[in-house]
């Protein structure tokens, strides 16, 4: 073979090899980047900060377990957060949520109110409620198994005297229903330093009620005593029923889950003073009356009447003319 030749094909191989070289570097630093996992932390090596288990709306007492502590980043923690270990968590039983915290939410220092603060009171009630306090035995407090943030019915138990000499009327009526327990004396939780419900006796006891049913049960009180009657928590769904049938609320459209769960809370968490039920002697003896006894009949009066209409015994009409009145036995001309 020629010398030429053999130069052309040499150089030409050695540019073919520079080529593949040139093409391999050129892939290999234009490849992407190898993922690489970031080491994740470990949740006992984060703070644990205290966290709301459901949504607390404005004015709920809190309960034991409505929050919990959980890890959280710690470049997130903000100094208004409750950390374990430095907190005592038992101690936030009671207070009362002054903004609201949704679900999942770390609770802060500023959206609780404890009790003895000022205006405790004031922050545990609703927008538009009041404040009453009505004495109780412990007869009639259900033997003080009536905590805080439980949901009553009120009772007025009197006697109701008539024109006669019976006995008077025996009668148990239901006034008000509904009505949120704010706190039973000076209480407001019903835990104890171990954190397990504790049962006491009181004489007092503070509801949450709309101003009218306040002036209600104001005058109940005048009028004979008031009873506790406590609500099982089941009983939303039955007062839901009876709200939709007598046209109260208003069923929200077909699928709309918002507006049911609105309606659910707005229904479990109103007090009503309608559709009272009452229950007199009768229904618990048949010695009892049924109704307020009647006025003794006068029999001299009677007997006057009857001799000024001619004797008759049957009914007759008294006719005012002036100061002169005439009794006229019903029929006679």
């Amino acid at each position: 073979m020629e010398p030429k030749k053999i130069a052309l094909l040499a150089g030409a191989l050695i540019v073919a090899v520079t080529a593949a070289f040139l093409a391999r570097s050129m892939f290999a630093d234009g490849a992407a980047p190898e993922a690489t996992a970031a080491a994740m932390p470990n949740p006992q090596d984060m703070p644990h900060v205290l966290v709301a288990t459901k949504s607390l709306p404005v004015g709920t007492i809190v309960s034991a377990d409505a929050y919990r502590y959980q890890p959280w980043p710690k470049e997130l923690v903000e100094e208004a957060y409750y950390i374990e270990g430095k907190t005592d968590a038992e101690k936030l039983v009671g207070s009362v949520v002054r903004t609201a915290i949704a679900a999942g939410q770390p609770v802060t220092m500023g959206s609780l109110i404890q009790p003895g603060d000022r205006g405790f009171l004031a922050a545990a009630l609703a927008p538009g409620m009041r404040a009453v306090t009505v004495p109780v035995s412990i007869q009639s407090s259900v033997a003080g198994f009536v905590f805080p943030g439980d949901r009553i019915d009120l009772m007025l138990t009197q006697s109701v005297p008539g024109g006669g000499d019976g006995a008077p009327l025996k009668v148990a009526e239901t006034i008000v229903r509904n009505l949120r327990v704010l706190a039973t004396d000076q209480r407001t939780d019903a835990m104890g330093e171990d954190g397990k419900p504790v049962v006491q006796t009181y004489s007092n006891v503070t509801l949450e009620v709309t101003p009218r049913i306040a002036e209600k049960i104001s005058v109940a009180q005048t009028i004979g005593a008031i009873s506790l009657s406590l609500r099982s928590i089941a009983d939303s769904s039955q007062q839901l029923e009876e709200a939709l049938a007598s046209g109260e609320v208003e069923a929200p459209g077909a699928g709309d889950a918002t507006g049911e769960k609105t309606m659910l809370a707005a229904i479990a968490t109103r007090p009503s003073d309608k559709r009272s039920t009452y229950s007199t002697g009768a229904d618990v003896s048949r010695y009892q009356r049924s109704s307020v006894p009647g006025k003794p009949v006068d029999d001299s009066a009677q007997a006057t009447v009857a001799a000024g209409a001619g004797g008759g015994a049957g009914p007759t009409v008294r006719i005012a003319r002036g100061t002169a009145v005439t009794a006229v036995a019903v029929g006679s001309k």
